[in-house]
């Protein structure tokens, strides 16, 4: 969208594919390479946030006719697709800004190529119009927010709040926030990514698109509400798969890294079930589908195992392979899916260890509720936003408290909300914990407990009020 937006205002003809990621798989794809040579010509081939591992597809590229140049933030890999140009950050090891998002690179690319523009059309973008769109493809690729991308996102959700997209203002209403409402990394993470994304993983990424491109309202709010249902169906989706694969996790506890596998799985969610998988056991995942004659996979990992590179050691029994530290994607045939299970778990012992980790959570002070309830400390955390993967949202104990009163809450009730008073001070707040009712148990009420947790000021419905976001619970 952005690199569109940015073409068209230089009057550039151009036209955009998105891949159909059940038919066409991810990024370049030889197939529609040939199609869009019959059917417009080749012309200039730019790829976004994919290109860097399709070294055969570049090469079908070339030979038809197309300048190629590849933009993309993925782990370049050891043979380089034949490109006329390659831009992607993880190419030098002294680049300023080695953890750009997709969006990130075609920002900068753009940026640079608008001045050049400049001479042709005579007139110059003002950049700043598209921060909007990097902000929100930044946090919803989960990438460091710090450096360039801290920069960016930081003013981006100034744009989003001023909401003068009309993608963005719809999605904002129907993610049930008010149109100008600033918003928060999480709440951009948490409520409009998921829909942006709905559009890919269970229709057309196409959807999102044009909600995120056209000038007319109306059209957006018909879109944002197509993704809202489509998210709604994603979810429901999610939460079957979530549960089988549960089980085949729970079946081989003594696995430090699992490869599960269902063949109805619907592969536009399966990245999403790993995340959670992970989060449970806290263990390198790896989660495949059926994909015609092939499985097709999708991997999450914990921040001490480099996934990327997990999955080099196996490339040899490997169909195709790409992706990050900490997330990734794979194929493979069925025949090999066992061998997977034993060879995946083998790298992960060779390189952690024989005994499985656990996680840790790092407080960073104790903080009273007469801090934890002041509109001034909370504003002074506020400036250290926008937090995410390389900026975490600081950390804090409790003193001793009482829990007056739990209540669980959401779509499946699946969240656990806690009146907890502080003993000595006697204030009371409210403090959530988010997917965490069969962790916390209905006989806490009336118990003495710390928590960890996080102090913010939810302003739902116009009204603010500070929250605690439950991080982790102890009964004393």
């Amino acid at each position: 969208t952005l690199i569109l937006q940015t073409l068209r205002f230089h009057d550039v003809p151009s036209t955009v594919h998105l891949p159909d990621r059940r038919k066409e798989g991810y990024g370049l794809n030889i197939p529609e390479i040939e199609r869009l040579a019959a059917e417009e010509g080749p012309g200039i081939l730019l790829t976004v946030d994919c290109g860097i591992s399709d070294v055969k597809a570049v090469e079908r590229a070339r030979e038809l006719g197309f300048m190629v140049v590849v933009s993309d933030h993925h782990m370049p890999p050891e043979e380089l697709p034949p490109a006329h140009a390659i831009t992607n950050p993880r190419l030098s090891e002294d680049n300023p800004c080695p953890h750009l998002a997709g969006v990130g690179v075609a920002f900068f690319l753009m940026a640079a190529l608008n001045g050049k523009l400049e001479a042709m059309s005579g007139k110059r973008m003002d950049m700043r119009q598209v921060l909007d769109l990097v902000a929100l493809g930044t946090l919803a690729d989960m990438v460091s927010l710090t450096g360039q991308n801290r920069i960016l996102v930081k003013n981006g959700l100034l744009k989003i709040a001023e909401a003068k997209r009309p993608g963005l203002a719809e999605l904002k209403g129907a993610s049930g926030f008010s149109p100008v409402a600033a918003l928060g990394a999480g709440q951009v993470v948490f409520n409009l990514a998921p829909r942006i994304n709905a559009a890919g993983r269970l229709g057309s990424p196409t959807l999102a698109h044009d909600m995120l491109l056209t000038p007319s309202h109306d059209e957006a709010a018909k879109l944002a509400q197509t993704l809202t249902s489509l998210n709604d169906e994603r979810r429901s989706e999610e939460d079957r798969i979530y549960k089988e694969a549960l089980e085949q996790a729970e079946a081989n506890p003594k696995r430090l890294g699992f490869v599960l596998y269902g063949k109805d799985w619907h592969q536009g969610v399966i990245g999403i079930v790993a995340s959670r998988i992970v989060e449970v056991y806290y263990r390198p995942v790896l989660i495949l589908c059926s994909d015609g004659e092939s499985l097709k996979g999708s991997g999450r990992s914990v921040p001490e195992f480099d996934l990327h590179a997990g999955l080099t050691r196996c490339a040899d029994m490997l169909l195709g392979f790409g992706g990050h530290r900490q997330a990734a994607g794979l194929r493979i045939a069925p025949g090999r899916l066992d061998e997977l299970r034993e060879r995946f778990d083998a790298v992960i012992r060779e390189e952690l260890g024989e005994e499985p980790l656990t996680p840790s959570l790092k407080i960073d002070a104790e903080m009273p509720f007469s801090q934890a309830s002041d509109f001034t400390v909370l504003k002074g955390l506020e400036l250290l936003q926008p937090f995410g993967i390389g900026n975490p949202e600081p950390i804090f104990a409790s003193l001793p408290l009482r829990v007056k009163k739990r209540k669980a809450f959401g779509h499946s009730r699946e969240h656990i909300s806690l009146e907890v008073t502080e003993e000595g001070s006697g204030i009371t707040l409210q403090a959530k914990a988010w997917r965490q009712a069969d962790q916390i148990p209905e006989n806490i009420q009336g118990q003495r407990i710390r928590l960890a947790y996080t102090p913010g000021i939810n302003a739902y419905n116009g009204i603010a009020s500070v929250e605690l976001r439950v991080r982790d619970w102890e009964v004393l």
